[in-house]
């Protein structure tokens, strides 16, 4: 994750005084890179606050560490599928709107399986 992560901020990186890219329309495939970035960003926030939430119930029910070695083994899941779907395009000026939406696809259904659980 952290090398995807790293990938993602060195490829689209804001410079000083440049206009954020329409997410509704990107042009370019930096703005559509910086916009699926911006999209995951936004559903790890959510996934951190039903965390937040689920993690202290969890505990209280007294099966804390098990939600914490899923959520664990949930993320060396996302991050080894996430770089799996994107390995076709290294190197490419795609590859992190791939991971990017990957991220964003898979952390989506997380919150799901968050909000739904006991």
């Amino acid at each position: 994750m952290r090398a995807a992560l790293t990938l993602a901020l060195a490829v689209f990186p804001l410079a000083a005084g440049a206009q954020a890219p329409n997410c509704a329309n990107p042009v370019t495939q930096a703005d559509m890179n910086q916009c699926s970035y911006a999209a995951w960003l936004a559903a790890d926030a959510e996934l951190n606050r039903l965390w937040g939430i689920a993690k202290p119930r969890a505990d209280a029910g007294g099966y804390g560490q098990a939600l914490l070695d899923a959520q664990r083994a949930w993320i060396a899941y996302r991050d080894a599928a996430c770089a799996a779907e994107a390995a076709p395009y290294a190197g490419g000026s795609i590859q992190p709107l791939i991971v990017n939406s990957c991220f964003e696809r898979l952390t989506l259904r997380r919150n799901e399986d968050l909000r739904t659980d006991p």
